[in-house]
């Protein structure tokens, strides 16, 4: 059994699968709920993904790979926040899942992000649930 600490965060949004999934695929849309971070990847499986921004005025670049990309479904990625302490070594990149799920009024959106302890997930999840409200927001009152 699995013991890894996880955040997970989801929520039902007022739109179509097309419009969620933009939401967490498009730089240009991401942005405006993310706290004006710039995505840079292509999606495609392997490939690297960024996360630049300016952040209580200092700048970042979080970085990972991509693992998985199913459109209109799931994708994940790894990820290392440039603030992380210790090597950049594998073991100690996150590893963050989005799954999209249609539902009768709209689409459930969930996420989850691995945690090195229960502290550092609950800080993840509180994190993940303001994007999501953000993105909610951002969507249906377009």
């Amino acid at each position: 059994m699995n013991n890894t600490p996880m955040a997970r965060a989801s929520i039902l949004i007022h739109a179509t699968i097309e419009e969620v999934w933009d939401a967490v695929t498009k730089p240009e849309i991401v942005k405006q709920y993310f706290f004006g971070t710039d995505l840079d990847t292509t999606w495609e499986v392997g490939s690297p993904i960024y996360f630049r921004g300016s952040w209580e005025g200092k700048e970042y670049e979080d970085k990972g790979v991509v693992q998985s990309f199913v459109p209109l479904k799931t994708l994940s990625y790894t990820y290392r926040s440039s603030t992380e302490e210790g090597p950049d070594v594998p073991e100690n990149y996150k590893l963050i899942t989005y799954e999209v799920t249609p539902k009768d009024v709209g689409v459930e959106l969930s996420i989850f992000q691995t945690a090195d302890t229960e502290e550092k997930a609950k800080h993840s999840e509180d994190n993940w649930c303001t994007v999501l409200v953000g993105m909610k927001k951002l969507l249906e009152d377009k």
